[in-house]
């Protein structure tokens, strides 16, 4: 089923990123530097989202980005952090090129660094 799906995995703790506000946009073909949102949602308590970002008809070829709130929910779990924080939006741009495939772009997180994947 084509789709687009996320999740968080708080490496400093060692658990799901739960309650993290995510948003997803979709970059303008003719002008990278403009986005519409197209999505918005947040983790749940395994750090995934209760519904796909994308789906149906809404899930087309195109380049994206998505959003993850990381310095707030570093925040809400009293994690002081310098200001102005090192990471506070962690911002993925990707592309689908297929949307006939399942696009799942997990993020691992911690308060100085990140990494990221196209996974199943």
């Amino acid at each position: 089923m084509s789709k687009l799906t996320t999740h968080v995995l708080d490496l400093v703790n060692g658990c799901p990123g739960r309650e993290i506000d995510i948003q997803l946009y979709r970059l303008d073909a003719d002008n990278p530097a403009s986005r519409r949102l197209v999505a918005s949602n947040q983790t749940n308590h395994d750090g995934r989202c209760d519904e796909p970002l994308l789906e149906g008809d809404a899930f087309q070829q195109g380049s994206y980005e998505i959003v993850f709130h990381a310095g707030a929910y570093f925040d809400a779990l009293g994690d002081a952090q310098p200001e102005p924080k090192f990471l506070d939006q962690v911002v993925i741009r990707f592309g689908i090129a297929d949307p006939e495939q399942h696009y799942h772009v997990p993020l691992l997180l911690s308060r100085y660094g990140y990494s990221t994947y196209r996974g199943s």
